[in-house]
């Protein structure tokens, strides 16, 4: 297999040695295996460079790779698209690891930056759990050169730049600090206000009662159904709405006609509605800290998961909320309203750098710098 997968590498970069005959131009790609759409943070930067640059090209190459025959073939004939314009652009900005970018030997024109699709650093990912539970193995890490040829990646802080170093093993100085560019969205009023009035116009049954949201990190082995469950139970329906925002790719369904399971909108748009937050060990904590509203930690598993991921950060020490095994805590919590909203305030400011110009304008200042007149 090892054998296989290094021909393959080969005959890669000796296609890419005729697209890189091909001129560079003043173009910049986004690349992504998250979503075969563009993230709210390509958008949010794709829209600022039009504006700030109107002569740059702009390609968004995002397709998800699915491990059957036809959706591998696909994944070919992408990837071939994706490298003529790798071999051609002079900025390729990517939230994922990309097979192009880390396999391929690269024009000295392209510049390569790692915006990652979590805002801060949780869980330990990437090198950091290198032949551990849910971690990548060594070997293959080693074959699929996992996330090389990167000039920059992108720190929330300070605090989050050397553990964005080890995972992705970079030198520190490749690390450059800025929130990532949905925290310009998430901390607009006026924005807020359209969202949360297009939710209830979407959904009026959200406008009576306050609201929980529910938004637990994705687990492999989709077995916490009966624990969801005991969440949902101890709801007072009178009271309150319960939204529940799964993973994208958790294939848990319950049937229960008080809760709204919703999969249409973003955690986050729901999170500007929402007047309670129950979470876990999901790296949105970072985002939803941009509210200033009360987060809960339903952490039913947390010994079996800090055994299968860890953490980079104390968990129990810096989670700025309750932090609870049995949802009865959370519930009371919230109904006697026993939360420390400074808390969430202090871990925003530790863990989320905002620029005075803004995060996207300091993101399209490094893309611009790069690009050659």
């Amino acid at each position: 297999m090892t054998i296989l997968i290094y021909f393959l590498k080969l005959i890669m970069n000796v296609i890419y040695c005729i697209f890189k005959l091909f001129p560079v131009k003043k173009k910049v790609i986004f690349i992504s295996r998250q979503d075969n759409r563009p993230s709210i943070n390509f958008n949010i930067l794709i829209k600022a460079l039009k504006k700030e640059r109107a002569d740059i090209e702009i390609v968004v190459s995002c397709k998800k790779l699915h491990k059957n025959f036809k959706g591998i073939l696909s994944y070919i004939m992408h990837m071939l698209k994706e490298m003529y314009h790798l071999a051609t652009s002079q900025v390729a900005i990517l939230d994922t690891y990309s097979i192009t970018i880390s396999n391929l030997q690269h024009k000295n024109k392209l510049t390569v930056i790692q915006m990652w699709h979590a805002m801060g650093s949780l869980k330990k990912f990437g090198y950091s759990i290198l032949n551990q539970g849910e971690g990548s193995k060594k070997r293959i890490a080693h074959v699929m050169n996992m996330h090389k040829n990167y000039d920059y990646v992108i720190s929330s802080s300070k605090t989050c730049a050397p553990y964005f170093a080890e995972a992705f093993h970079v030198p520190i100085d490749k690390i450059f600090i800025n929130a990532l560019p949905v925290v310009d969205r998430l901390t607009d009023p006026q924005y807020q206000k359209e969202v949360v009035h297009q939710l209830r116009e979407e959904y009026p049954m959200l406008k009576k009662k306050k609201t929980i949201l529910y938004c637990p990190t994705f687990r492999k082995n989709n077995k916490n159904t009966q624990k969801i469950r005991e969440l949902i139970d101890l709801i007072d329906f009178k009271k309150y709405n319960l939204i529940i925002k799964l993973h994208p790719h958790s294939r848990i369904r319950i049937n229960d006609e008080r809760v709204l399971f919703e999969r249409k909108h973003t955690t986050i748009k729901f999170a500007f509605l929402a007047d309670y937050i129950i979470t876990d060990y999901s790296a949105i904590v970072f985002e939803l800290s941009l509210l200033n509203k009360p987060i809960f930690f339903y952490t039913y598993d947390y010994d079996s998961y800090l055994k299968k991921r860890n953490f980079y950060i104390d968990f129990k020490k810096e989670m700025p909320g309750l932090i609870a095994e049995d949802p009865k805590e959370i519930i009371t919590s919230i109904q006697k309203k026993d939360y420390d909203i400074k808390k969430v305030q202090q871990f925003r400011k530790k863990y989320i750098s905002i620029p005075k110009e803004g995060c996207t304008n300091r993101f399209i200042r490094l893309i611009i710098e790069h690009i050659k007149k």
